[in-house]
Protein backbone atom coordinates (compact mmCIF):
# COMPACT_ATOMS: atom_id res chain seq x y z
CA UNK A 1 0.00 0.00 0.00
CA UNK A 2 1.36 3.40 -0.94
CA UNK A 3 2.12 5.80 1.90
CA UNK A 4 1.71 8.82 -0.39
CA UNK A 5 -0.68 11.37 1.08
CA UNK A 6 -2.43 14.38 -0.36
CA UNK A 7 -2.75 17.67 1.47
CA UNK A 8 -6.52 17.57 1.33
CA UNK A 9 -6.39 14.21 3.11
CA UNK A 10 -4.24 15.65 5.90
CA UNK A 11 -5.30 19.17 6.81
CA UNK A 12 -2.82 19.25 9.70
CA UNK A 13 0.69 18.92 8.26
CA UNK A 14 1.97 17.91 11.68
CA UNK A 15 -0.01 14.67 11.40
CA UNK A 16 1.76 13.57 8.22
CA UNK A 17 4.52 11.01 8.96
CA UNK A 18 7.97 12.51 8.21
CA UNK A 19 8.85 9.51 6.02
CA UNK A 20 5.74 9.70 3.80
CA UNK A 21 5.79 11.25 0.30
CA UNK A 22 3.44 14.22 0.09
CA UNK A 23 1.50 14.84 -3.11
CA UNK A 24 0.80 18.57 -3.41
CA UNK A 25 -0.27 18.47 -7.05
CA UNK A 26 -1.06 15.75 -9.56
CA UNK A 27 2.38 16.16 -11.13
CA UNK A 28 4.36 17.28 -8.08
CA UNK A 29 5.23 15.20 -5.03
CA UNK A 30 7.57 16.03 -2.14
CA UNK A 31 9.84 13.11 -1.31
CA UNK A 32 11.38 12.84 2.17
CA UNK A 33 15.10 12.23 2.34
CA UNK A 34 18.13 12.57 4.57
CA UNK A 35 21.08 14.52 3.21
CA UNK A 36 24.58 14.76 4.68
CA UNK A 37 27.47 16.93 3.52
CA UNK A 38 30.87 15.23 3.42
CA UNK A 39 34.34 16.78 3.49
CA UNK A 40 37.57 14.80 3.13
CA UNK A 41 40.93 15.83 4.63
CA UNK A 42 44.22 13.93 4.83
CA UNK A 43 44.47 12.28 8.26
CA UNK A 44 47.88 13.91 8.63
CA UNK A 45 47.88 17.68 7.89
CA UNK A 46 51.56 17.46 6.95
CA UNK A 47 50.84 14.97 4.18
CA UNK A 48 51.86 16.21 0.74
CA UNK A 49 49.74 14.78 -2.05
CA UNK A 50 51.50 14.10 -5.32
CA UNK A 51 48.50 12.83 -7.27
CA UNK A 52 44.86 14.01 -7.31
CA UNK A 53 42.43 12.01 -5.22
CA UNK A 54 40.45 9.36 -7.07
CA UNK A 55 36.75 10.13 -6.48
CA UNK A 56 35.66 6.64 -7.51
CA UNK A 57 38.04 4.94 -5.07
CA UNK A 58 36.93 7.30 -2.31
CA UNK A 59 33.31 6.48 -3.07
CA UNK A 60 34.00 2.74 -3.14
CA UNK A 61 35.87 2.92 0.17
CA UNK A 62 32.97 4.63 1.93
CA UNK A 63 30.37 2.31 0.40
CA UNK A 64 32.41 -0.65 1.62
CA UNK A 65 32.62 0.84 5.11
CA UNK A 66 28.86 1.44 5.22
CA UNK A 67 28.20 -2.15 4.21
CA UNK A 68 30.74 -3.90 6.44
CA UNK A 69 30.01 -1.77 9.50
CA UNK A 70 26.23 -2.18 9.09
CA UNK A 71 25.88 1.56 9.60
CA UNK A 72 22.79 1.51 7.37
CA UNK A 73 20.09 -1.19 7.46
CA UNK A 74 20.38 -1.61 3.67
CA UNK A 75 23.03 -1.26 0.92
CA UNK A 76 23.31 2.36 -0.19
CA UNK A 77 22.80 2.76 -3.97
CA UNK A 78 25.96 4.03 -5.68
CA UNK A 79 24.15 6.99 -7.23
CA UNK A 80 23.21 8.30 -3.77
CA UNK A 81 26.84 8.97 -2.85
CA UNK A 82 28.87 11.56 -4.77
CA UNK A 83 32.43 12.83 -4.30
CA UNK A 84 34.20 15.64 -6.16
CA UNK A 85 37.76 16.85 -5.90
CA UNK A 86 38.03 20.14 -4.04
CA UNK A 87 40.89 21.51 -6.10
CA UNK A 88 42.35 19.59 -9.03
CA UNK A 89 45.52 21.69 -9.01
CA UNK A 90 47.54 20.30 -6.09
CA UNK A 91 50.06 23.14 -6.35
CA UNK A 92 47.35 25.61 -5.32
CA UNK A 93 46.11 23.51 -2.41
CA UNK A 94 46.74 24.97 1.04
CA UNK A 95 47.67 22.80 3.99
CA UNK A 96 44.24 23.01 5.66
CA UNK A 97 42.24 22.67 2.45
CA UNK A 98 40.13 19.54 2.03
CA UNK A 99 40.92 17.24 -0.87
CA UNK A 100 37.32 16.37 -1.70
CA UNK A 101 33.74 17.09 -0.77
CA UNK A 102 30.55 15.18 -1.37
CA UNK A 103 26.96 14.42 -0.48
CA UNK A 104 25.19 11.36 0.82
CA UNK A 105 21.45 10.98 0.24
CA UNK A 106 19.18 8.45 1.89
CA UNK A 107 15.89 8.12 0.02
CA UNK A 108 14.77 4.78 1.43
CA UNK A 109 13.29 5.69 4.81
CA UNK A 110 10.91 2.74 5.02
CA UNK A 111 12.73 1.42 8.11
CA UNK A 112 11.66 4.61 9.91
CA UNK A 113 8.00 4.41 8.89
CA UNK A 114 6.71 4.04 12.45
CA UNK A 115 8.90 6.84 13.81
CA UNK A 116 7.89 10.43 14.51
CA UNK A 117 9.89 13.46 13.42
CA UNK A 118 11.97 13.61 16.61
CA UNK A 119 12.94 9.95 16.20
CA UNK A 120 13.98 10.52 12.59
CA UNK A 121 16.13 13.50 13.60
CA UNK A 122 17.74 11.49 16.41
CA UNK A 123 18.54 8.63 14.00
CA UNK A 124 20.05 11.09 11.53
CA UNK A 125 22.18 12.68 14.25
CA UNK A 126 23.43 9.26 15.39
CA UNK A 127 24.38 8.51 11.80
CA UNK A 128 26.39 11.74 11.66
CA UNK A 129 28.20 10.76 14.87
CA UNK A 130 29.07 7.32 13.45
CA UNK A 131 30.43 8.68 10.18
CA UNK A 132 32.15 11.82 11.41
CA UNK A 133 35.87 11.18 11.86
CA UNK A 134 35.90 7.87 10.00
CA UNK A 135 39.25 7.11 8.34
CA UNK A 136 39.30 5.82 4.78
CA UNK A 137 42.40 4.12 3.40
CA UNK A 138 43.18 4.71 -0.27
CA UNK A 139 46.21 2.71 -1.38
CA UNK A 140 48.01 3.22 1.91
CA UNK A 141 47.04 6.89 2.32
CA UNK A 142 44.56 7.67 5.10
CA UNK A 143 41.88 10.32 4.82
CA UNK A 144 39.50 11.66 7.48
CA UNK A 145 35.81 12.13 6.80
CA UNK A 146 33.97 15.12 8.26
CA UNK A 147 30.18 14.84 8.18
CA UNK A 148 27.56 17.50 8.91
CA UNK A 149 23.87 18.09 8.35
CA UNK A 150 23.31 20.92 5.83
CA UNK A 151 22.11 24.14 7.46
CA UNK A 152 18.98 24.08 5.32
CA UNK A 153 18.04 20.68 6.80
CA UNK A 154 18.68 21.62 10.43
CA UNK A 155 15.34 23.18 11.32
CA UNK A 156 16.20 23.55 15.01
CA UNK A 157 19.30 25.55 14.07
CA UNK A 158 17.33 27.74 11.66
CA UNK A 159 14.74 28.44 14.35
CA UNK A 160 17.46 29.27 16.87
CA UNK A 161 19.22 31.63 14.44
CA UNK A 162 15.96 33.37 13.67
CA UNK A 163 15.12 33.84 17.35
CA UNK A 164 18.63 35.15 18.07
CA UNK A 165 18.40 37.55 15.14
CA UNK A 166 15.30 39.18 16.58
CA UNK A 167 16.51 38.97 20.17
CA UNK A 168 19.95 40.54 19.63
CA UNK A 169 20.00 41.98 16.11
CA UNK A 170 18.91 45.41 15.02
CA UNK A 171 15.25 45.45 14.10
CA UNK A 172 12.18 47.60 13.92
CA UNK A 173 10.15 47.05 17.08
CA UNK A 174 6.98 47.14 15.02
CA UNK A 175 8.18 44.54 12.51
CA UNK A 176 6.85 41.01 12.30
CA UNK A 177 8.76 38.41 14.31
CA UNK A 178 8.20 35.35 12.17
CA UNK A 179 9.79 34.43 8.84
CA UNK A 180 7.35 35.36 6.11
CA UNK A 181 9.45 34.98 2.97
CA UNK A 182 10.53 31.79 1.21
CA UNK A 183 13.09 31.95 -1.60
CA UNK A 184 13.33 28.97 -3.95
CA UNK A 185 16.10 28.75 -6.53
CA UNK A 186 17.45 26.10 -8.87
CA UNK A 187 14.03 24.49 -9.22
CA UNK A 188 12.91 23.30 -12.69
CA UNK A 189 10.40 25.84 -14.00
CA UNK A 190 8.33 23.07 -15.60
CA UNK A 191 7.24 22.01 -12.11
CA UNK A 192 5.15 25.17 -11.94
CA UNK A 193 4.10 25.37 -15.59
CA UNK A 194 0.64 24.76 -17.02
CA UNK A 195 0.69 21.33 -18.65
CA UNK A 196 0.40 21.43 -22.45
CA UNK A 197 0.22 25.24 -22.34
CA UNK A 198 3.74 26.50 -21.67
CA UNK A 199 7.06 25.37 -20.22
CA UNK A 200 7.38 28.65 -18.31
CA UNK A 201 6.29 28.91 -14.66
CA UNK A 202 2.69 29.96 -14.17
CA UNK A 203 1.63 32.37 -11.44
CA UNK A 204 -1.68 30.51 -11.11
CA UNK A 205 -0.07 27.07 -10.77
CA UNK A 206 2.55 28.34 -8.32
CA UNK A 207 -0.08 30.05 -6.17
CA UNK A 208 -2.32 26.97 -6.25
CA UNK A 209 0.50 24.70 -5.08
CA UNK A 210 1.85 26.81 -2.24
CA UNK A 211 -1.49 28.13 -1.02
CA UNK A 212 -2.16 24.60 0.24
CA UNK A 213 0.42 25.27 2.96
CA UNK A 214 -1.21 28.54 4.05
CA UNK A 215 -2.23 32.01 2.94
CA UNK A 216 0.07 33.79 0.49
CA UNK A 217 0.39 37.56 0.39
CA UNK A 218 2.61 37.91 -2.66
CA UNK A 219 4.46 35.77 -5.22
CA UNK A 220 7.30 36.91 -7.44
CA UNK A 221 8.45 34.62 -10.26
CA UNK A 222 11.77 34.97 -12.03
CA UNK A 223 12.51 32.28 -14.68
Amino acid sequence: MSMKMKLEEQQDLNLIPPTSPLEIDKDLTLLPRIKLNLTVHPSSPSLTLTTPIDEWKMKTALLTFLQTSHTLPFPLPEEDLVFKRFNKDLKKRKRDDPVAYGTLHIWNLSFLTDKNEDDVVKWRNRLVEKLNGVELNLQGVKFRLDVVVPDCDDFDLMKKNWEEFYAFGKRNLNSRREPDTIVMSGVPSRWFAETRVSSKPSMLVTHTIFSKFGKIRCIFLKP
